[in-house]
């Protein structure tokens, strides 16, 4: 799936790891469900190499299907959560915060 580009979604970090001793479960429950996350209107999973550790970048309206996701799997993986933005959102706020390090060009 990919990202798009609603203004109505945020984007979600969703840090995994395979809780110690539920290596094979975890990839038995992987490849038999594929994993879906519903409600989120995209998603892009990430491992590292091994896969007993990865990463979701979740696109949804808010943190339901994170939340819903993460309980599902919570006896084998332990998640971190962390809302995210892309640099031109965080460029936008931190321009509107610091004026005084725009270029001179930008603040004239």
């Amino acid at each position: 799936l990919t990202m798009s580009e609603s203004k109505t979604t945020q984007l979600y970090m969703m840090e995994w790891s395979l809780r110690t001793g539920h290596v094979a479960e975890g990839f038995e429950k992987f490849l038999q469900t594929g994993a879906p996350i519903p409600g989120a209107t995209s998603f892009t999973r990430y491992h590292a190499p091994g896969s007993t550790t990865g990463w979701i970048i979740v696109e949804a309206e808010d943190v339901t299907p994170c939340s819903r996701h993460g309980a599902e799997w919570s006896s084998i993986l332990t998640f971190k959560v962390t809302p995210i933005l892309p640099d031109a959102k965080a460029g936008a706020l931190a321009a509107e915060l610091f004026p005084q390090f725009l270029p001179q060009a930008a603040t004239e």
